[in-house]
């Protein structure tokens, strides 16, 4: 990254609201109750990880273990991850208007990357919404039709595309 005052570290409890306020103002139109995006750290902390600038929050990502082909339905908990997980799952990448630009998803990307292939997965996916498909493509991810998670990708947006990246 270009900046010195620019950091990705783990994220913590504490950091919890942080990532709540900056949901609602990243993906207003994704509403996900606090305790849904809390229940993600809590079931896989290795996957959750906040941006600071200037040590102050300005973004996060939320991912874990899945499964291919699956996504979970928004704002929805888990309860539990799948035993059978065969993919890594990158459930919110969220970056605040400053901190966009200056690589730090690209940064955090290639690091859940390394995560994913060092666990033995053989894939990541995620939804792509608000226009960030070729972002998604720059970073080796390809759209995935899959007819089955229509009803699920809608609850996003009519843009919303499930994609993936084999490692």
């Amino acid at each position: 990254m270009r900046f010195r005052d620019v950091a990705w570290r783990a994220m913590s409890g504490y950091d919890l609201e942080a990532v709540f306020a900056i949901a609602n103002k990243v993906h207003p139109g994704f509403f996900e109750a606090e305790e849904v995006l809390t229940e993600k750290h809590t079931l896989y902390r290795h996957g959750c990880y906040i941006l600071e600038v200037a040590e102050k929050p300005a973004g996060y990502v939320l991912s874990h273990p899945y499964r291919r082909g699956e996504l979970p339905a928004l704002n929805t908990l888990l309860g539990s991850l799948p035993e059978e997980a065969d993919s890594f799952y990158i459930h919110d990448l969220a970056l605040l208007p400053l901190s966009r630009g200056i690589g730090a998803a690209g940064q955090i990307v290639a690091a859940l990357t390394k995560h994913a292939e060092a666990m033995g997965f053989a894939s990541i996916g995620l939804v792509a919404v608000n226009g960030s498909v070729p972002f998604w493509e720059k970073q080796g991810f390809v759209t995935e039709d899959r007819p089955e998670l229509a009803k699920k990708l809608g609850a996003y947006e009519d843009a919303a595309r499930y994609m993936t990246k084999t490692l």
